[in-house]
């Protein structure tokens, strides 16, 4: 079966995921994700992405704009893109997704595939995503492609590189008839928000575990601390101690199941040098005390797809 094989994600310096998606002579993977017990994390790659919500409720969050997308609908993100996906409500919410690069869809970039559908997607910084919320149309249509392109790559019958191919070409097409390019473009400071939310998240990645302050993080993107407020709040909706306070325990989470360390050496490792904070705070976050999660964790989470941050929820728009 076509399922990719989980693991913990990989990034470069600004944060890009280096995590191969499918081979280099088919670049093209699938994941069978339940977010009710382990969100995607904020990340971005240089493939496209798109995905079902097969069952529940799932909020999907694009650039500091979070989506609330259903059973039955579909979503598109676009290359290049900061996004993370977390279950919208108590119910258990399954994803279907696709992670595939532009080439395999359009080929060389000397292709009228590519020069006359991809490029002018790729380029595109008024569609960093698309929702497919509509049951009907064209939409429906995208919906149905992208979970038909998912089947065939699970499969993996006879010939099923050529179905998922068309699946997709099929996606991109209707996004080329059905979305064309919007005429005002995102502000300047909405892209470089962008780019300096990448550049601080993977800082605070590096530096989890020591002494981590406003000041650093926002230092890490020649940023006032006044500004690093800012667009964490705008892109991520939450403030960067916040955050750093979840990747903390998160951190601690994945050591404690992955491994017999001592639970005070685990808090310590992950940047908390008093027991007592460690365990309030874990408690706050995962819902029961260190030693609990350790004894009860379900063994899926050992191997989550994007690694499994907390829900740091993105503000609602």
């Amino acid at each position: 079966m076509a399922l990719s094989v989980c693991g913990p994600v990989f990034t470069d310096r600004q944060g890009r995921e280096l995590t191969e998606h499918g081979t280099p002579l088919f670049p093209v993977a699938c994941y069978h994700d339940s977010i009710s017990e382990t969100a995607v994390p904020w990340h971005w790659h240089d493939e496209l992405e798109v995905l079902v919500v097969e069952a529940g409720i799932a909020r999907v969050a694009v650039n500091g704009t979070d989506y609330i997308v259903k059973q039955g609908e579909g979503f598109f993100i676009n290359a290049g893109v900061l996004h993370g996906v977390w279950p919208e409500g108590a119910e258990s919410c399954f994803l279907r997704s696709v992670v595939v690069h532009p080439r395999l869809v359009g080929g060389s970039i000397d292709s009228i595939l590519w020069q006359k559908y991809l490029e002018p997607l790729l380029s595109d910084p008024c569609r960093p995503c698309v929702h497919f919320a509509n049951p009907q149309g064209w939409e429906k249509a995208a919906s149905t492609a992208i979970g038909e392109a998912w089947q065939a790559c699970v499969s993996e019958a006879e010939g099923f590189e050529f179905e998922v191919r068309e699946r997709l070409s099929k996606l991109i097409f209707l996004l080329a008839k059905n979305c064309p390019a919007e005429e005002k473009s995102p502000s300047e400071k909405t892209l470089r928000d962008g780019e300096r939310i990448k550049v601080m998240l993977q800082y605070i990645q590096e530096h989890y575990d020591g002494a981590l302050t406003l000041a650093m993080i926002a230092g890490s993107a020649n940023l006032s601390e006044n500004e690093c407020l800012r667009c964490f709040r705008g892109m991520i909706g939450c403030t960067p101690i916040q955050y750093v306070k979840q990747i903390r325990i998160q951190k601690a989470a994945e050591l404690l199941l992955s491994t017999d360390a001592k639970i005070s050496d685990i808090g310590a490792k992950c940047g908390f040098q008093e027991m007592s904070y460690f365990a309030k705070t874990f408690r706050e976050l995962k819902g029961c005390t260190p030693g609990a999660f350790r004894k009860s964790a379900s063994p899926k989470l050992k191997c989550p797809r994007h690694g499994s941050l907390p829900p740091v929820l993105p503000a609602r728009r």
